[in-house]
């Protein structure tokens, strides 16, 4: 994944991922969130917390039949009886918000296919929110929801791309001052933002700095270095060149960039500090764009601390650090987390007046006691679009419609499972926000085996390598447990490894980071400072 918005080196032939899914992805998507077995859980109306299935210790789901070889052999198309569409309300979701109401059934749900889960992701929304102008130092990380047309000619006048002298014609040539110098002594000539006013002479020279508009007359720009000036004995000076100055030498001639009216970057252009300096040069004082995306971070659990180290039972967070600064490497603007206990009224309140565009919780997806994001939804009256998605880590992720253009991302509490969760769920639909262009997968041959899930897709971090074989390869690291951090730290990229796992050398498709897009083959940057090749030591997620 990547603002790869244009950028980064090319890594093998692009290839779509293989199509999980089949007809309307929402109708599918909901079918499969009501799909499964019927579980009685308490509603969170009250508070208190679902009754049911425990997380296990990695914070998915335990094992159960929808984990059993041949469980998801029939996604997606294993819809229940009554097809759920897109505008219907998902069988068993409750809207009421009364803490009296009796509990209701609600159905473990049957995990969607992670490629079909991230169509279902950019499709949420019908597209961004209408663009608005602001000022070009406002527009940085926006996308253009207009071309770049030039307002000007690039550069607007002839300009001298060298110090040196302005000459006409062939050498040697008299040496002028500009024409309001003094006549005596040191002068700079002409400079930079000071228009000449006097055409040059045939034969003549005068001196000119770099970025200055070149005079009439003159044929080319002699650089300081291949020139030498010579005392005369009348008091004049002259200016002699070893060779010829051909004409045109050293000129930037107007319009050589562009033209007035050329259309420089086509509309969904990503704003990048360069496309600012291109959009003040021709011209532009504000850009018309799409406005970022803004998102929300809950973390949730009482047994965080935000500070010192761990004790007492209690853990560091580590997703509260990681989300936020990861959400403005996507573009998306979002404040400081908040963390939440594990209270289901204060899950409630938070929610109900939240106005992101996009809520993000860590913990809590899954069915233990304390575990409050599906009764909370039923509560709010939310739609589910995604409840599971059958990749590991992370597979209890979630993505509800709280409101017309209003989402909850709710990802698992370990944190390589959030990783999932945050590039399955979070970032197509937050691209789809942001008005940025999907970027199309990559794949890279494997350098190293790695095992998988007997269903599921697994999500396994990786650094690329130059390999005298197969050029640039994709090794699997360490530490890719669901409550590890280490793999990712040191990754470029997550690996979408197929069910059953894939042999050295299998090209698979790759989801680079926001931050590793500038990556280039035999960049020093590019080893795993804080990882190690791939080994069992991670344990399967």
């Amino acid at each position: 994944m990547t603002d790869g918005d244009g950028g980064g080196v090319p890594r093998g032939g692009l290839r779509a991922p293989r199509d999980e899914g089949h007809g309307d992805l929402f109708a599918d998507a909901l079918a499969l969130a009501n799909e499964g077995r019927v579980t009685v859980v308490a509603d969170a109306g009250a508070g208190g917390g679902a009754a049911g299935e425990r997380p296990t210790s990695d914070g998915e789901r335990p094992a159960s039949d929808g984990d059993q070889p041949g469980a998801h052999g029939d996604l997606p198309g294993a819809h229940s009886d009554r097809a759920v569409g897109r505008g219907e309300c998902p069988e068993g979701r409750r809207s009421g918000s009364d803490p009296s109401d009796a509990p209701a059934p609600r159905r473990t749900p049957a995990d969607v296919p992670w490629h079909t889960a991230r169509r279902i992701a950019a499709c949420a929304v019908p597209g961004p929110p209408e663009p608005t102008t602001t000022a070009l130092g406002e527009a940085l990380g926006r996308t253009l929801a207009e071309p770049l047309t030039a307002l000007t000619d690039l550069p607007s006048f002839d300009t001298s791309a060298m110090d040196g002298w302005a000459v006409s014609g062939p050498g040697p040539w008299c040496l002028d001052h500009p024409a309001d110098d003094a006549a005596t002594g040191a002068h700079p000539g002409i400079l930079a933002g000071h228009a000449p006013t006097e055409a040059l002479l045939d034969g003549h020279a005068v001196p000119i700095a770099t970025g200055a508009r070149v005079p009439a007359g003159a044929t080319a720009v002699l650089r300081s270095e291949h020139g030498e000036v010579r005392e005369l004995a009348d008091g004049g000076r002259r200016l002699y060149a070893p060779r010829l100055a051909p004409p045109g030498q050293d000129i930037r001639p107007r319009g050589q960039e562009c033209r007035r009216g050329d259309q420089l970057l086509v509309a969904g252009t990503l704003v990048t500090p360069a496309v600012l300096g291109l959009a003040a040069a021709a011209g532009y004082d504000e850009l018309t764009a799409y406005p970022r995306p803004r998102a929300e971070v809950l973390v949730l659990g009482d047994e965080l601390l935000d500070r010192g180290l761990p004790q007492d039972g209690r853990i560091r967070d580590a997703l509260g650090p990681m989300l936020v600064p990861w959400l403005h490497a996507l573009g998306v603007e979002a404040p400081a987390p908040r963390h939440l206990a594990d209270d289901a009224d204060t899950l409630y309140e938070a929610l109900a007046r939240s106005t992101a565009d996009v809520v993000i919780t860590t913990g809590g997806t899954a069915s233990g006691p304390v575990d409050h994001v599906h009764p909370t939804l039923r509560r709010l009256g939310a739609e589910i679009l995604v409840d599971g998605v059958a990749v590991r880590p992370g597979h209890p992720m979630l993505l509800a419609r709280l409101a017309p253009r209003r989402h909850l991302v709710g990802l698992p509490g370990n944190p390589l499972a959030a990783v999932s969760g945050l590039c399955t769920l979070a970032e197509p639909l937050l691209r789809t926000l942001a008005a940025r262009r999907t970027v199309e997968p990559y794949r890279a041959p494997l350098a190293a085996a790695v095992h998988g899930h007997p269903q599921d897709i697994r999500l396994v971090p990786v650094v690329y390598r130059d390999d005298e074989r197969h050029g640039l390869t994709a090794e699997p690291l360490h530490f890719h447990g669901p409550a590890m951090l280490r793999g990712i730290a040191a990754a470029d990229a997550l690996a979408v490894v197929p069910p059953g796992g894939a042999d050295p050398g299998t090209e698979l498709e790759l989801l680079e980071l926001p931050w590793s897009a500038g990556w280039a083959p035999g960049s020093p940057e590019a080893g795993p400072a804080a990882g190690a090749p791939y080994g069992f030591t991670g344990g399967a997620a």
